[in-house]
């Protein structure tokens, strides 16, 4: 089950749980697309981005192809604002600013960065001390690639907790969380922002007290794009 963020005549919004893939896995059950088409009663639904599976949070479908079309061309132009909280227990090679570089295939299914910029994955981030050995990220990508922010955070020596596939220590999950998304759609301004809701080190008082001063993250003052 998943909690239902908003309904419009063209789209829905909905709160993934964590560690359930997109796409249907045979024997192993239902993935998310599939799950919402039958939740919600729906006989089109189109998905026009995506999550990891061990991430949790905000997630867009349409339900026509009119709607998919052209919420393809608002996240092509990147005229969607995607913000993510994420947790790590080691601490950065820098606080906040910009992780820029282009993305190649590594091994066994992962990414890497590279040094390069011909076409890179460019993420904008904040960090704050929770307590010792927590620390939380707020993320921001300007690009749409894959495994990005993990890859970023790792890139910086903060490999997100629980992401074991970049070194993550050990949790209770994969503390990785769309938190926040906002767009123009129609000429009218959609803006979501939803906890996250699973996760022992998600309900960290002092973590709870940090995303209250934050509440709307795109009134935050970004690090300047260079």
């Amino acid at each position: 089950m998943f909690k239902i963020i908003a309904q419009h005549e063209d789209f829905i919004v909905i709160d993934k749980p964590a560690d359930i893939n997109f796409h249907d896995e045979g024997e192993l059950g239902q993935g998310l697309c599939s799950q919402v088409k039958a939740q919600c009663a729906l006989t089109e639904l189109y998905p026009v981005h995506r999550l990891d599976k061990m991430t949790s949070g905000l997630i867009i479908f349409a339900k026509n192809k009119h709607c998919a079309q052209q919420f393809g061309e608002l996240f092509k132009q990147h005229k969607i604002e995607k913000y993510y909280l994420a947790l790590s227990d080691k601490k950065p090679s820098k606080k906040q600013g910009l992780i820029k570089g282009d993305m190649a295939k590594s091994r066994r299914g992962s990414w890497k960065l590279l040094r390069t910029s011909n076409n890179p994955a460019i993420t904008q981030f904040f960090s704050f001390s929770i307590q010792p050995s927590l620390r939380l990220f707020l993320l921001k990508p300007h690009s749409g690639k894959t495994h990005q922010l993990r890859v970023a955070l790792s890139s910086i020596g903060a490999s997100i907790l629980g992401d074991k596939q970049y070194s993550g220590s050990a949790a209770d999950r994969g503390y990785l969380h769309a938190y926040a998304l906002r767009f123009m759609f129609n000429d009218q301004q959609f803006d979501f922002i939803s906890a996250p809701a699973e996760g022992e080190l998600f309900k960290n008082e002092k973590l709870k007290a940090m995303l209250a001063q934050i509440k709307k993250p795109w009134q935050e003052s970004w690090p300047r794009l260079k």
